[in-house]
């Protein structure tokens, strides 16, 4: 425990690395009750910690060492770190990726300077390539977690912590891929700050470290979840884990859901988005408080980077909603009959509807897909009691994987027994009471034989809606769409519709 503190207090990371900011979360704070400080490793010059280990690390080696070149593996971060600490001291870099590694962190690899070899589904896959080409070539493998160099390199962001905010702190959350950014802030709090909680955040699907706890071994994942790649580690190091089990107080799981919330919560605090590995710490932080109270002190959480792929903010803000238990996703089943569809929204009242699917299919019940924006979990029970309470038969669907994954894209088919139907795009207020107004407006006598929206955070709403209307009616229809006053085309001749949803 001496000889970290001493490495962590004479660690050589700031020619490379900043003192990133402490920064309060007052929105987030107001809503859990309890005061969140976020420590900014996303603001490092490769957008996460790992910087300062590999840096640390690499400064310990002589001349000689160095002339021969340094190998590493990592599923990005990491590789960051090495490649800039190689630019910065001049040495050859080669690094071993896992081939699922997202594209911008590749990119930025190379873009240092090093060599990317892409290897392997995982890390430990590039790992143990790593570990024949470093055989083959006599390079100076650089550890990700696993060394303690690397793990006083990381320690330093605890030391930072401590000296930054000098008021009572209740508990640090930090995620745990590997293990040495735990290793390394525990190995220096404990010592300085004892009473300081330090509490470990881990995916479900990557918990290798929570796991090696429990059965009181190092235990080896057959496979691991890849969102949070930065912590997709199936064995954590021998030494990471020695002091993780003398020093951690507490391993906090939390699931994909939770950690898209995190990603949201941030941005609406600073207007940054962090990874999904760099999120998770504000995760596990609010499960954490949800599940055992408001601490009496401020907590923090470590925003280990923020290397995010573009094209996940997509899921990202899908699924952020259901991870805050603000939406709920229901399958419901009302009777198919005209009025029942517009009774159904009168239940909901003034909440906001985030999806609508349906498609005819049955001349007796209709089948609907609807997502519900509530405050908590506990309004989502309250509106499954209104459904029983009106006899409406609905079932919950938010934690249904399948069902968010999947089935909400898939709900739909052609219709043979629909009738003079009719196809049409709108574009609807976003705001409560677009809907009723739409079905208020709509005569009584027509069928709706499909309606398809989902919230895109735009102002309008882009609505499909399938109507049967007889021939006879067609003046009065076209006086509806007028009158509506919300735009609209025609669809019915769509090819899309003809071979996928038409009669």
């Amino acid at each position: 425990m001496r000889d970290y503190l001493q490495k962590i207090l004479t660690a050589k990371v700031y020619d490379v690395a900043e003192e990133s900011a402490l920064d309060p979360l007052p929105v987030l704070s107001a809503r859990i009750g309890v005061p969140l400080w976020l420590k900014r490793e996303d603001q490092q010059p490769v957008f996460s910690f790992k910087l300062r280990g590999a840096y640390n690390k690499m400064a310990q080696l002589g001349r000689t060492e160095r002339d021969r070149g340094v190998l590493a593996a990592s599923a990005g971060n990491h590789a960051q770190g090495v490649a800039l600490a190689a630019q910065k001291m001049g040495c050859k870099a080669t690094i071993v990726m896992p081939e699922t590694t997202p594209q911008i962190k590749v990119a930025a690899v190379t873009e240092r300077g090093a060599q990317v070899v892409l290897h392997g589904e995982s890390f430990n896959e590039a790992y143990e390539h790593a570990l024949t080409l470093q055989r083959q070539t006599g390079a100076v493998f650089i550890h990700p977690y696993d060394d303690p160099d690397v793990i006083a390199g990381q320690g330093s962001i605890g030391m930072e912590i401590l000296r930054q905010h000098q008021d009572e702190i209740s508990a640090i959350f930090v995620p745990i891929g590997g293990g040495g950014l735990i290793a390394g802030i525990a190995a220096y709090v404990k010592q300085v700050r004892p009473d300081i909680e330090v509490i470990g955040v881990q995916p479900v699907d990557s918990d290798a470290m929570a796991q090696s706890l429990k059965a009181n071994e190092r235990v080896t994942l057959a496979n691991v979840g890849l969102f949070a790649d930065g912590v997709a580690v199936k064995r954590v190091g021998e030494e990471t884990f020695r002091l993780v089990r003398e020093y951690v107080d507490e391993i906090v799981l939390c699931d994909t859901d939770e950690i898209c919330a995190a990603i949201k919560d941030v941005f609406v605090d600073t207007r940054s988005i962090l990874e999904p590995a760099g999120a998770l710490a504000v995760a596990g932080a609010k499960r954490w408080i949800e599940t055992h109270g408001a601490p009496a002190a401020a907590c923090v959480a470590i925003a280990s980077g923020a290397n995010m792929n573009f094209d996940r903010l997509r899921f990202v803000a899908e699924r952020a909603e259901l991870g805050e238990a603000r939406e709920a996703i229901f399958a419901v089943s009302i009777p198919e009959r005209p009025g029942s569809f517009r009774a159904f929204c009168e239940i909901i009242g003034r909440r906001a509807i985030t999806e609508f699917n349906y498609r005819y299919a049955d001349s007796e019940v209709a089948h609907i897909f609807v997502g519900i924006e509530v405050l908590d979990r506990q309004e989502k029970e309250r509106l499954l009691t209104e459904f029983a309470t009106q006899r409406i038969e609905a079932h919950d669907l938010s934690d249904n994987e399948m069902a968010k994954l999947h089935i909400r894209h898939l709900v739909g088919g052609h219709a043979p027994q629909v009738d003079n139907e009719r196809l049409y795009r709108f574009e609807f207020p976003e705001r409560p009471g677009a809907l009723l107004n739409f079905l208020s407006k709509m005569s009584a006598g027509w069928n709706i034989s499909l309606f398809h929206y989902r919230n895109h955070g735009a102002d309008y709403g882009r609505v499909l809606v399938a109507i049967q209307v007889p021939p006879a009616d067609d003046g009065a229809f076209q006086s509806f769409l007028e009158n509506l006053g919300y735009a609209y085309a025609e669809e019915t001749g769509n090819p899309a519709y003809t071979m996928f949803l038409g009669r």
